[in-house]
């Protein structure tokens, strides 16, 4: 395992990856003045969206009908008064749960019974979503930039993502089969803590036991490009998206859908989040292609990313984050995501 992490770029941790880019990055600070030069970028989002928004104001930018039943929940909150707000909410057992402002994964939870939410409940003392289980099948990352001046924008990368799972042969322990598992093994210790109730099992032949309900490259997840789907439908609907509120220029788009030629009309499918400048151009992973040519690729969202920018602080008059504001915001940020992966349990 150490010599494919070695070889296959994409296992290098993010600062050796990211390193020969660096000096990209420098040119965009310098070009715009402005150390957080991507700040303007989606103007009603925090920091752009670059890191540390939450959920709730993702939601409240989308139309209503386009994202699951979401119920947020204050951590010390009554529990009894929590089921009463579930039901009233029309939420459905089961459900999906993971906190407004998380990362990776962390603390995404499918809950079951009323116990398995006063477990989570108890363990996260941030503010968490409950939320509908979406029943389609395929879950898609779609990369949309539109630039301020333009009222077309275009979708410019699109993966589809199948949760980690492994599949029983009557005769492996949960245990083996994670340990067989060619991306679930590389985070052996966590998917043993996560399923400890079950390690010993033996998963009957054929039946499919997921490790994560969670579509996250960090938990595991295939990814698989989709780029070659794209068409102007497909960007057309995401237009649509992005006119809402008219102030979202560049990001992903995680969507949940029965197929992709619904997505391309418009139906059949529903928002999971939205992540603004911070998102990670996906779909350079799985796809078999040289490290420059996903160094070209991430140099060429950049790009986006800084046009955007510049754009709109100098046109709409959207300032740039001071240095020292940005620098707070990252240490409370990178504080709170450390507890949160300190304590996932």
């Amino acid at each position: 395992m150490a010599w494919q992490t070695i070889t296959d770029w994409e296992r290098w941790p993010f600062a050796v990856f990211y390193f020969p880019l660096s000096f990209v990055w420098l040119w965009h600070i310098l070009r715009a003045r402005a150390f957080w030069f991507f700040s303007p970028s989606n103007p009603t989002l925090t920091f752009g969206g670059f890191e540390g928004e939450g959920k709730k104001e993702m939601y409240e930018q989308l139309p209503p009908d386009s994202f699951p039943i979401t119920l947020f929940i204050q951590p010390g909150e009554d529990f009894e008064g929590i089921l009463e707000k579930i039901k009233e909410k029309g939420l459905k057992w089961p459900f999906i749960v993971k906190p407004d402002i998380g990362m990776k994964s962390l603390f995404f939870r499918k809950i079951d019974t009323p116990e398995q939410l006063l477990e989570y409940h108890r363990h996260c003392p941030v503010e968490y979503l409950a939320q509908d289980l979406i029943p389609y099948p395929m879950e898609v990352g779609v990369f949309y930039v539109r630039h301020p001046k333009e009222k077309k924008g275009r979708v410019t990368g699109m993966v589809q993502k199948d949760p980690p799972k492994v599949t029983g042969n009557g005769a492996s322990t949960l245990r083996e089969l994670i340990a067989e598992h060619p991306r679930a093994r590389f985070r052996f210790e966590e998917m043993c803590r996560k399923h400890a109730h079950a390690l010993d099992h033996i998963i009957p032949d054929g039946e499919e036991y997921y490790l994560s309900y969670a579509g996250s490259r960090n938990r595991g997840a295939q990814i698989v490009n989709l780029s070659h789907l794209i068409d102007n439908r497909l960007s057309e609907v995401f237009d649509r998206f992005s006119h809402h509120n008219g102030q979202f220029f560049y990001g992903r788009y995680d969507v949940k859908c029965t197929h992709v030629d619904d997505l391309r009309e418009g139906r059949n499918f529903s928002i999971i989040e939205f992540n603004g400048c911070g998102s990670g151009v996906t779909h350079i992973f799985h796809n078999g292609w040289h490290v420059f040519r996903a160094y070209a690729e991430i140099i060429r969202h950049w790009k986006h990313l800084s046009e955007i920018s510049l754009y709109n602080n100098k046109v709409h008059k959207v300032p740039y984050w001071s240095f020292w504001r940005g620098l707070q915001h990252l240490r409370q940020s990178g504080r709170h995501f450390k507890w949160l992966e300190q304590h996932d349990y």
